[in-house]
């Protein structure tokens, strides 16, 4: 253990050596870190998962959970699973690093509603994911959570795209993001995300994208009058851990983890559609009009030349895939 702490000095001035291989009294003590805040649903459900572990195990396998960073961002906390300095953490469509396939989860329009999404993640498309996932990565995702739709805000509706056109809107440092919303017609630009508010302000920029949840807690409704509901991207994130340390475990433990997993999944679900049920009250509140004459096919046909140019031909394929398997989505390949 000594000698493993020593090669992996960098990963130990973030994080300490993982105490996984550890056995005090047979108790197997898991680092999970991840970069949500502590008044986030993933750090709730972290903690849930933690404690339901620890029931199902007779206090056999503990987990301590870390959040905002404390151990790294997203990509060191992965790494330093991999060279066993943590255990846990939660991560999405960065994978793609690792993985190509891990960047389906989080493309425009894929899924025409929740139900459409969450039989893809739990179908044959999904099992791939998790496969790639495990084999390239050297993770196994234990359960997914839900991410809260993308929804345009601006000062007048935008309904197709043809309201978009001299559209000026904020987007993330996300190439396909960028190329998307230039093919439906805006202009979009990268601009931080704590420098949003001013720019909106300013006029700067006349709208943006984001889930709910952020643009409640950035006072858009201060500075956008409309929320479009154009649900441009649903997306799902993993918790995921070691496939070594999930391996250590004895059978039993393992299958208890497991069970305690799914558990938190289900959790994590009542707890996204509360928050975002009380999110849509609370915009309202605050002065929002949402417009929900959005007609989504027509943003996903507009954007669909950008995904066929920034996805590989598997993805690509895999993408349509996704597409096809909703009832109500139309696509031409």
């Amino acid at each position: 253990m000594f000698k493993k702490c020593m090669i992996l000095t960098s990963f130990l001035l973030l994080a300490g050596c993982s105490q996984q291989s550890v056995s005090e009294n047979d108790v197997t003590h898991w680092k999970m870190t991840h970069i949500s805040d502590a008044s986030h649903l993933w750090h709730k459900t972290a903690l849930e998962f933690s404690e339901r572990v620890k029931e199902k195990t007779d206090g056999k396998v503990q987990i301590e959970v870390f959040p905002n960073s404390q151990l790294g961002n997203e990509v060191d906390s992965i790494n330093s699973i991999k060279f066993g300095a943590t255990d846990l953490t939660i991560t999405g469509e960065t994978l793609e690093v690792w993985t190509p396939n891990a960047i389906l989860l989080a493309v425009p329009y894929a899924f025409e509603d929740e139900e459409h999404m969450r039989n893809v993640i739990e179908g044959d498309i999904g099992q791939t994911i998790e496969n790639d996932i495990k084999e390239d990565v050297g993770l196994t995702p234990l359960f997914y959570m839900e991410r809260a739709p993308r929804n345009l805000t601006s000062n007048t509706p935008i309904s197709t795209p043809e309201d978009l056109r001299g559209f000026s809107m904020r987007v993330p440092n996300v190439p396909l993001f960028l190329d998307t919303w230039s093919e439906a017609g805006a202009k979009p630009q990268v601009i931080n995300l704590n420098e949003v508010f001013t720019g909106l302000q300013q006029g700067v920029i006349a709208g943006q994208e984001n889930p709910n949840d952020l643009i409640y807690s950035n006072g858009f409704y201060e500075v956008q009058d409309y929320l479009n509901v154009t649900e441009h991207v649903r997306s799902w994130i993993y918790v995921v851990v070691g496939n070594e340390q999930l391996e250590s475990l004895p059978e039993d433990q393992r299958l208890a983890v497991e069970e305690a997993a799914l558990e938190a999944q289900d959790y994590a679900r009542d707890l996204q559609e509360a928050e975002q049920e009380a999110l849509s009250d609370l915009l309202k509140e605050r002065g929002m009009t949402f417009n929900e004459d959005v007609d989504q096919q027509a943003f996903r046909e507009a954007m669909l030349p950008a995904l066929e140019e920034n996805l590989g031909d598997e993805q690509y394929e895999l993408y349509l895939e996704m597409v096809e398997q909703g009832s109500g989505i139309e696509v031409d390949r």
